[in-house]
């Protein structure tokens, strides 16, 4: 399947056009069910036969002008409403407006299709959605599996091929989970990076946005028309050679990685380093300290998620919720206040820490530590939905406590075909060096 730069590049040269690409896109998500929770046709075949016109007078918006892209139902999209993938928010009013990060998109020519499905009030990295359905991880071919969360329609609609790329949103591990067992690029951005303004919230201190993309050159792109960048230029990719790695060990000799994440993650280690980049394996102390602090004091947006949410809990409405998502807010009910303060506070001396510890290098873990698991399963029992749930989230939520941008890329396959990802950190603020360290390695990977 081809990302968004050879679509745009299709519409340069008339191969293709905004409109065809668009009724190709429709088509496909009405074939594919659990995906989208709710489309917008009328409004993106105005925008698309704009977008045609443009290209045929030589005036683009945009490099992105005219490609067919999918929001997470968190983000305000004017005329529609935003779900949460919530039962009691399908009568809720429409959205008067665009969210800021959508009218952005919309003026570069991006064709907004719809509104894709999400773990309920995206509080779950499983992607399990009982009010909406549950969409199916396309590369499950022996079994219906998992798509991850939360942002399981967004990875699902591009791992179909339904749609090049979908925004998403992160505050565990929310892009990166489903990126990695969908077989695609994912990239959490630096929480303060784009505005979250007209995005339903979870964990405020903790919420950031990103896009869920074939290529890692697609989301360059989007981080550009997000900071009001236009650059209508191709990058030069960045050899690897010199770029500096912390490769961390003491994950991947954890025995809750699978052997084919392992194996594959190594496998593309052995790339980079014949590519001729600077690779140190051993365990970062800033790392597993993380780790360790939140398993032992807790999980710093369970608090902000219960305090967001606490009004709903206690209102008829609560009722309707998932009971998964409801038991999982409702334990931070009764955590001391001092717990909070204190995951704050070492939350800053962590971030401090890994500045000086890292210094400049990019580092290296898996996304997830397994493959995606099968649906049926965790449907019918809910303490195995729990364990689960933690064990996806486990290697993504230090990242995100520390504020740390990420980009997944796909590490290759188990025996059943299933994707692994490799997932790139840097320090809150560095976005542009990873991503540009994430163009590189995805270039030397030979998968």
């Amino acid at each position: 399947m081809s990302d968004a730069t050879s679509l745009a590049e299709d519409f340069a040269s008339g191969r293709s056009d905004p409109v065809q690409a668009l009724e190709q896109a429709l088509d496909q998500a009405s074939q594919v069910p659990g995906v989208f929770i709710s489309l917008t046709p009328e409004r993106a075949l105005r925008e698309a036969q704009a977008s045609a016109a443009r290209w045929r007078a030589g005036q683009p918006l945009s490099v992105f002008d005219g490609v067919p892209l999918a929001w997470k139902d968190l983000f305000d999209v004017a005329g529609s409403v935003t779900t949460a993938g919530a039962a009691f928010r399908r009568d809720a009013p429409e959205a008067l407006l665009d969210a800021p990060s959508v009218g952005l998109l919309c003026r570069a020519g991006m064709i907004s299709v719809g509104k894709t499905n999400l773990s309920e009030l995206a509080y779950s990295g499983l992607g399990l959605n009982p009010h909406f359905g549950t969409p199916h991880n396309p590369h499950g071919t022996d079994q219906p599996r998992i798509p991850g969360g939360s942002s399981s329609g967004s990875a699902v609609a591009v791992a179909a091929g339904i749609v090049p790329i979908a925004m998403g949103t992160d505050t565990a591990g929310s892009i990166r989970i489903p990126a990695a067992l969908n077989g695609l690029v994912g990239y959490r951005s630096s929480c303060r990076r784009y505005s979250r303004d007209g995005v339903f919230p979870l964990a405020h201190t903790l919420d950031s946005l990103g896009p869920l993309t074939r290529s890692v050159r697609d989301a360059l792109v989007i981080d550009d028309v997000l900071n009001g960048r236009d650059n209508q230029q191709p990058r030069n990719v960045r050899s690897i050679k010199g770029q500096r790695f912390w490769i961390e060990q003491g994950v991947l000799e954890d025995s809750g990685v699978e052997h084919s994440v392992r194996e594959n993650l190594q496998h593309c280690v052995a790339q980079l380093q014949a590519s001729g980049a600077v690779l140190d394996v051993r365990p970062s102390k800033t790392f597993q300290t993380t780790l360790e602090l939140i398993q032992h004091q807790g999980w710093l947006g369970s608090f902000e998620a219960f305090a967001l949410h606490e009004a709903l809990l206690d209102s008829p409405d609560a009722a309707q919720l998932d009971p998964r998502v409801r038991r999982r807010l409702e334990a931070a009910r009764t955590l001391p206040a001092s717990q909070l303060l204190g995951l704050y506070d070492a939350r800053r001396r962590l971030q401090q820490q890994l500045i000086d510890e890292l210094d400049g290098a990019i580092l290296i873990t898996p996304t997830v530590a397994h493959v995606a698991p099968a649906l049926a399963p965790l449907e019918a029992d809910d303490q195995l939905f729990v364990s689960t749930n933690l064990a996806t989230l486990r290697l993504t939520m230090p990242g995100s406590l520390l504020d740390m941008p990420g980009v997944t890329l796909p590490s290759g396959r188990d025996a059943l075909g299933l994707p692994t990802g490799l997932l790139l950190s840097a320090p809150s603020g560095e976005d542009a060096r990873l991503l540009r360290a994430a163009l590189s390695v995805e270039t030397a990977l030979i998968l």
